[in-house]
């Protein structure tokens, strides 16, 4: 069992910045693959980026790529995403999401462990 708890959401300006943070307890954190999803009002759940276990590879979806950024620090058992030049469009719950396959995944289907959610508002 993988507990995990999103913070750093808030209102922001559109070319604004943002920096969410995931924190997990419960398991070894560096033994589980980390993403994020966002979910705006009427919509599905998006994919946003994804992170291997142990730091390896990354990816993100073509609307945020060049602008966030996921990283992890395994020692404090956390999962950041960087967000720059923010967007009115990038106005959604976001999500920190956690499964042990060893692969990038990408879909919200691949991940078993889901946060409360985070709710970043960007304004025009």
């Amino acid at each position: 069992q993988v507990q995990l708890v999103e913070s750093g959401g808030g209102l922001v300006q559109a070319g604004g910045s943002l920096r969410l943070s995931c924190a997990a307890s419960g398991r070894t954190f560096i033994d589980y693959a980390m993403g994020w999803f966002r979910q705006a009002p009427g919509k599905d759940r998006e994919f946003v980026a994804a992170i291997t276990r142990n730091n390896g590879p990354t990816y993100y979806a073509n609307s945020v790529k060049g602008r966030f950024t996921i990283s992890r620090d395994n020692a404090k058992n956390t999962v950041l995403l960087q967000m720059n030049s923010l967007k009115p469009e990038d106005t959604a719950v976001y999500y920190c999401a956690a499964d042990p396959k060893l692969r990038l995944l990408l879909t919200p289907q691949d991940y078993v462990y889901w946060g409360q959610g985070t709710q970043v508002t960007v304004s025009s």
